[in-house]
């Protein structure tokens, strides 16, 4: 069973960082992909960052590219979202997921468990 718990989220001034971190059980094999979504109120729910246990390329969405980066420490099953320069904008529910998928980490489709998702709100 695929457990994913989120921390780190809070209240930051905009050009602020935040370090979020996702404890995962259960999805630590290489065939799966780690990945960040968000949900701003009154929107959508989008993929920020994904990568794979395994390695290679992660994925950033447009909007955080170049502000946050995604890393995983496999030592201690955990991914993490380093996010930089905050925007007002960026305020969200930022949940963490996982699959085991042959998709494509920049495909919502490769997200299959979910965490409970933790609150990030960047003042002005």
């Amino acid at each position: 069973q695929v457990q994913l718990v989120e921390s780190g989220g809070g209240l930051v001034q905009a050009g602020g960082s935040l370090r979020l971190s996702c404890a995962s059980s259960g999805a630590t094999y290489d065939a799966y992909v780690m990945g960040w979504f968000r949900r701003a109120p009154g929107k959508d729910r989008d993929l920020v960052a994904g990568i794979r246990w395994s390695g290679g390329t992660p994925y950033y969405a447009g909007s955080v590219n170049g502000r946050s980066t995604i890393s995983r420490d496999k030592d201690k099953n955990t991914v993490y979202l380093q996010m930089n320069n905050l925007r007002p904008e960026d305020t969200a529910v930022y949940y963490c997921a996982a699959g085991n998928s042959y998709f494509s980490v920049n495909d919502d489709r490769a997200y299959t468990y979910w965490g409970q998702g933790t609150q990030v709100t960047v003042s002005s």
